[in-house]
């Protein structure tokens, strides 16, 4: 099923409103779901609507978010997420990075206690249309190992860095730090496919196509041991700055065994402090211009900037709809029955 989004996230805000959510914080965690869904990194969209329903079930997540700013100095900040919706928390916190680098030319936010924050170039792309650069990383659940261990210590950790062009979107940077997110190797045992080799391994550290296996091991970091020290820092500096979890200590989303302890890394620059805006813009868009005209490899027809095969998806969902596989909107239908909604997914 193809389904408008402006419909999708009037789905997800009803489902959360019947969860207890306040309409506001609701529309932030649909903004962020169809988002993802749109570029097709369905696996931060709303298929995550259904593991917040089994957290909300079992009692292991607070809504409304119980948000609390414990620290707000000068260019920093930290805020305690209250184990309530981790997309609240990092929103709260970019938005308050975004206005203290306007005063002091670099703002920068931490956040202890959150959950999973969904699309980290959502809260780039925020800064980045506010004329600034946006960074934004977060720790997880153990999925990666230690170089040349084979014991799940590191979440995949990804960062996202997004900066202004003179002209069309953004260029947004969204990579974690293992060669595919968790969510894949999910994604694929759920449809019971072969995953490809090099994504992970088992239990034995022997690289592995079964997703069953994978799960039981290890994810792969991107470049052997520079992905591992990519992660190792997002942890420091998500984790253990922030006064989070960190390490073997983040529980999973997933399953409900108890407060996740996300932390997250918020950090907005004001351009303006070093050029003009508008000089920067027109920068950027002189070296992308570049990029793309560069020499390609044989049977390449285009080169791509970072995030825009994901924002051309978006166009498109636009467009024609976002695709919901038949268990997604079956489980979506079923959750709106549970908060005794008349609203469905399809029609007006």
């Amino acid at each position: 099923m193809n389904v408008r989004p402006e419909k999708l996230k009037q789905v997800i805000v009803e489902i959360l409103r019947g969860f207890g959510a306040s309409e506001a914080e609701a529309e932030i965690v649909a903004d962020n779901m169809v988002f993802a869904d749109m570029r097709g990194v369905d696996t931060h969209g709303v298929h995550f609507l259904t593991l917040v329903a089994d957290r909300v079930k079992a009692g292991m997540i607070r809504i409304p978010t119980p948000l609390s700013v414990i620290r707000d100095e000068g260019a920093t900040g930290l805020i305690d997420g209250g184990d309530g919706l981790g997309q609240v928390a990092a929103c709260r916190a970019m938005e308050m990075s975004i206005k203290k680098a306007r005063q002091f030319g670099v703002g920068t936010v931490l956040v202890r206690n959150a959950n999973n924050i969904g699309s980290l170039a959502f809260y780039t792309l925020l800064a980045a249309r506010n004329g600034m650069v946006g960074i934004v990383s977060t720790n997880g659940a153990p999925s990666i190992s230690p170089w040349g261990g084979t014991e799940p210590f590191f979440g995949t950790n990804p960062i996202s860095i997004a900066v202004p062009v003179d002209s069309g979107n953004p260029v947004v940077l969204d990579m974690s730090a293992s060669v595919v997110a968790r969510g894949k190797i999910r994604k694929a045992e759920r449809m019971k496919e072969a995953i490809p080799l090099g994504w992970a391994t088992d239990e034995t550290g022997t690289p592995t196509t079964d997703p069953a296996a994978a799960m039981k091991g290890t994810l792969l970091p991107i470049g052997g041991p520079k992905g591992y020290g990519m992660a190792f820092m997002a942890d420091v500096m998500a984790g253990l700055l922030s006064g989070s979890q960190f390490g073997p200590a983040v529980k999973t989303f997933h399953q409900p065994l108890g407060p996740t302890g996300v932390g997250v890394f918020t950090m907005a620059i004001d351009i303006g402090r070093f050029m003009p805006l508008e000089q920067f813009k027109g920068l950027i868009q002189t070296h992308t211009s570049s990029i793309r005209a560069s020499k390609k490899a044989h049977g390449v027809e285009r080169i791509y900037l970072p995030g825009e095969i994901e924002a051309e998806k978006e166009k498109k969902s636009r467009a024609e709809g976002i695709p919901l596989d038949a268990a997604v909107t079956e489980r979506l239908s079923q959750l709106l029955k549970e908060v005794k909604s008349n609203l469905c997914l399809s029609g007006d």
